[in-house]
C-alpha cells in the first residue's frame, strides 16, 4: 500500500476490518489478530451452474433444498450477491484471491484439456486463500473442481491446500467416475479407481476431513461440479418428483437434491462435533444457471451463465456463523465474491493484502454497519461487460449498443434507458474504463472457439 495515501477501495476494505473487530468484540481485538483458541473454522461451499432461482430459499418449487435454505435461515441470505465472470474458472480464480481475475489474465474457461492453452491456470505470482490461512495456522482442504489449471504447478497441494480429493478441470462424469483420461479424479496427486456417485463421494471426504481435522482452526474448500452438466441424477431419486414431466427437469431436481443431502451431511457433521458456533460457513453459486431447457433457473432475473445480464452473474449467496451473525436476515446491498476472501481473513485475525480487492462484510451483515460494503462491481468477459454503480447497471451483451438499466426499479432488465439517460450511460461507461485501466490482456482464450480479446463496455463484439 502507498505511504501516507488510500485509494477508496483501501479505505472501504481496512474500514471494513476495522469495524468487523468491534463487532466480532473478542474474537478480532483492536489489532486484528484473533485470540489464541479462538480463530474460527471456514467453510466455503461453492455450486456449480446454480442459478439464482434455483434454491428453495431463492423460490424454487421443483424440488426441496432445507439443507441449503437452512444456511439462509440460520445466518444471512444476500439477494444482491454477485460472482466476477459469468463463466466458472475466472469466477474461482477471483474467489481464490480475492482479487479481480482480469487483473491478472484469467478471463476465460480454457476448454477441455487437449484443447485448452499450455499457460492455462491461476498464476504462480498470485495467492490464494489458501495461501493466506495456511500461513495464519490453518489446516486446509480442498474436495471437488479445482478448474485453476492441471499442470503440476497449479495442482491445489501447490496453492495452499495440504489435502485435495476431486478432479483439476472442468466437468465429470457424476456415475462414472473413470470416464475419460484427460480429468480424472484424485486423492492428492494420487489417480483413483472407480467411485460412488461424485456428489456423494465429495460429501464423504468433506465429512472425514471435519472428523479429522475437528480441533482447527481448518479451513474446507468444497466446490461442487453440481448441477454442471451432464444431467446425471442418483438412481435414489429417480421416482422421487412424479409431479415433474420434463425427464431434463427430473434429473435436474435429483442432482439438486443429492448436493443438497451432501450440504446436510456437513453441516450435520459440524453441529455434532459441537462446531457451529466456532465455524464461518460460506454457500454462493460460480455464475448463473445454462440456457438449456429444464436446467437451472435464474427467475427472475434476465440472462444466462456466459452473459453479463443478472441472470450471469447474481447468484445464490450466503453466510452462517451461528452467535456472531443475525439469524434469518435478508440482506439487500450488493456484495461480491471477492468479499468471501477479506472476509474469511478478518475472522481468523489474518492481515488483509493490499492487492486483495474484496471488502470485509461481516460488519455489514451483522448490522454494525448501515453503508454498502461496496458502491461498484464491474465484469470483464472477453467480449462482454459491465459495470453495477449504485442502482445503475451497464451492460454490453457483446453483440450491438450497450444497455443502462435502473436495478432499483427493474430488477429484471427490462427497460433500456440508455437513450433516456445518455448521461448516466456516459457515467458509467467512465467508471468501466477507469476500472478496466488495471487490467491485463487475456493470458488465454477458450480453446473450443475463435475469440477477439475486444472487452471495452460499449465496444460491439460476439460470444
Amino acid at each position: 500500500m502507498r505511504s501516507g495515501s488510500f485509494t477508496r477501495r483501501e479505505f472501504l476494505r481496512l474500514a471494513g476490518a476495522g469495524a468487523g473487530a468491534a463487532a466480532l468484540g473478542a474474537l478480532l481485538p483492536e489489532h486484528g489478530e484473533a485470540q489464541a483458541g479462538a480463530k474460527p473454522n471456514i467453510v466455503l461451499i461453492l455450486a456449480d451452474d446454480l442459478g439464482y432461482g434455483s434454491l428453495g430459499c431463492y423460490g424454487f418449487k421443483d424440488a426441496a433444498t432445507p439443507n441449503i435454505d437452512s444456511i439462509a435461515s440460520d445466518g444471512v441470505r444476500c439477494a444482491a450477491g454477485y460472482v466476477t465472470c459469468p463463466v466458472c474458472s475466472p469466477t474461482r480464480a477471483g474467489l481464490m484471491t480475492g482479487r479481480y481475475q482480469q487483473r491478472f489474465g484469467h478471463e476465460d474457461n480454457p476448454g477441455p484439456p487437449p484443447v485448452a492453452a499450455a499457460n492455462f491456470g491461476l498464476p504462480e505470482t498470485e495467492k490464494t486463500l489458501g495461501d493466506y490461512l495456511k500461513s495464519a495456522g490453518y489446516v486446509t482442504g480442498c474436495i471437488g473442481k479445482w478448474h485453476l489449471g492441471h499442470r503440476a504447478a497449479c495442482h491445489p497441494m501447490k496453492r495452499g491446500f495440504g489435502e485435495f480429493f476431486g478432479f483439476l478441470t472442468g466437468a465429470h462424469s457424476y456415475v462414472d467416475t473413470l470416464a475419460g483420461t484427460d480429468n480424472p479424479l484424485y486423492r492428492g496427486t494420487a489417480e483413483l479407481a472407480k467411485e460412488e456417485y461424485l456428489t456423494d463421494a465429495l460429501a464423504r471426504e468433506a465429512v472425514s476431513f471435519i472428523d479429522r481435522r475437528k480441533h482447527g482452526p481448518f479451513f474446507l474448500y468444497l466446490p461442487f461440479n453440481a448441477v454442471h452438466d451432464p444431467l446425471q441424477a442418483p438412481e435414489r431419486y429417480k421416482d422421487s418428483f412424479p409431479r415433474i414431466a420434463f425427464p431434463r427437469r427430473r434429473s435436474y431436481a435429483g442432482m439438486l437434491r443429492a448436493m443438497d443431502d451432501a450440504v446436510g451431511k456437513v453441516l450435520a457433521k459440524l453441529r455434532s462435533e459441537g462446531l457451529d458456533e466456532k465455524t464461518l460457513v460460506f454457500f454462493l453459486g460460480d455464475n448463473g444457471g445454462y440456457r438449456l431447457p429444464g436446467e437451472s433457473l435464474n427467475t427472475p432475473l434476465r440472462g444466462f451463465k456466459g452473459e453479463t445480464f443478472e441472470g450471469g452473474v447474481r447468484v445464490p449467496f450466503m453466510a452462517r456463523w451461528k452467535g456472531k451473525l443475525p439469524a434469518g436476515k435478508v440482506y439487500g446491498k450488493p456484495v461480491l465474491s471477492l468479499d468471501v476472501t477479506a472476509t474469511a481473513l478478518a475472522a481468523a485475525g489474518a492481515d488483509i493484502a493490499p492487492s486483495i480487492e474484496g471488502v470485509n462484510i461481516l460488519p455489514h451483515l451483522s448490522g454494525q454497519r448501515d453503508s454498502a460494503p461496496r458502491s461498484d462491481v464491474y465484469w470483464r468477459f472477453v467480449e462482454r461487460s459491465g459495470a453495477r454503480v449504485g442502482d445503475w447497471k451497464l451492460v454490453n451483451s457483446g453483440g450491438g449498443a450497450p444497455m443502462l438499466f435502473n436495478l432499483a426499479e427493474d430488477p429484471a432488465e427490462t427497460n433500456d434507458l440508455s437513450k433516456d439517460r445518455p448521461e448516466k450511460l456516459k457515467e458509467l461507461q467512465e467508471a468501466y474504463r477507469h476500472w478496466d485501466e488495471r487490467n491485463v490482456a487475456p493470458r488465454w482464450l477458450d480453446g473450443r472457439r475463435a475469440k477477439k480479446p475486444a472487452a471495452g463496455a460499449g465496444d460491439s463484439a460476439e460470444k
